[in-house]
């Protein structure tokens, strides 16, 4: 009886060892792959990761959760940036940005703008996708903005959970068991499965995964902080909602409604019965990334934002 168990302990071990090492091999490979695209910025003692490109009026843009600042770099910000002025940041914990100890929307929110600020930015527009919404908004309650963009934004509190996986990573002992065989052993194919279902009903463009840097996620420490962002969430929207009212700046929210990730009747009306000067477009048969499958909705809805904010263009 032991010897079994000292056998099945050295053997426990020795799994773990060999997930460790293998993860680690292939996060390197990841990083090497995927450098960072702009410069690392420090702010408060935290590195942000920062890319500006193009002229004119300021438009930040904030990923959502699984992503980084290529998520935009790969198609939109280029578009836009003939008649803006584009500030990418990788959202703390997530690609290049180092983690925060108060990880919240609003405590990303204030660092990215201190970030933003000392490359320039005043006064932007806010452009926020998914979780990414969430930090824009906090930002828009933190300091004046000249308007902000939710797309596919969550902003309201929800029912229900939030899927299989972050009811795994939920727990630290689900993140300690389930995240270093995910970066150590998960397939290519698996990982293009869960790309096509964050799309439905429509599909990701080819080479999505490598152009948004998608093995950046795959990282042990980023999946496990990624996950506590995500699941965390709920009581910081919770805490927000009663201080929309304050946000005078235009709001755009621009929203898919066939989007079952951040669902548009959960987030989008409810939102903007409670804010001052806001518009809802609503586009039919559209899932969660407009940005990938639709940018030229997305180039139009910051348009609009533009001119309602009364800013000049070029």
């Amino acid at each position: 009886m032991l010897e079994s168990l000292i056998a099945g302990g050295a053997l426990a071990a020795f799994g773990a060892f060999g997930t460790r090492r293998r993860a680690a091999r292939r996060e390197a490979r990841r990083k090497a792959a995927f450098p960072p695209l702009g410069r690392l910025v420090t702010v408060e003692g935290h590195r942000l990761h920062l890319l500006q490109m193009g002229s004119g009026p300021d438009l930040v843009m904030i990923h959502g959760a699984s992503a980084n600042l290529r998520e935009f770099a790969m198609d939109l910000a280029p578009r836009l940036a003939g008649r803006f002025r584009i500030t990418l940041i990788d959202r703390p914990g997530l690609g290049w940005s180092d983690p925060v100890p108060e990880d919240t929307p609003g405590e990303q929110a204030r660092l990215m703008r201190l970030a933003a600020e000392s490359a320039g930015v005043a006064r932007p527009l806010v452009l926020g996708h998914s979780y990414g919404g969430a930090v824009a908004l906090a930002w828009a309650l933190q300091a004046q903005v000249s308007g902000v963009l939710m797309l596919a934004g969550a902003a309201m509190p929800w029912e229900g959970g939030l899927g299989s996986w972050y009811r795994l990573t939920a727990s630290g002992m689900g993140r300690a068991l389930v995240i270093p065989l995910v970066s150590a052993f998960v397939p290519a194919r698996q990982i293009d499965r869960s790309i096509a279902a964050t799309f439905l009903p429509q599909q990701p463009p080819p080479g999505y995964s490598k152009a948004a840097g998608v093995g950046l996620l795959l990282r042990r420490d980023t999946l496990a902080r990624n996950a506590r962002q995500v699941n965390a969430l709920l009581p910081h929207v919770r805490a927000m909602q009663p201080q929309y009212h304050t946000i005078g700046a235009p709001v755009e929210i621009l929203h898919g409604d066939a989007d079952t990730i951040v669902p548009a009747h959960v987030h989008a009306g409810p939102l903007a019965a409670l804010l001052p000067d806001a518009a809802v477009t609503l586009l039919p048969g559209l899932g969660h990334m407009p940005h990938q499958t639709h940018p030229e909705a997305v180039e139009a809805a910051v348009m609009r934002l533009a001119a309602r904010a009364g800013l000049r263009l070029e």
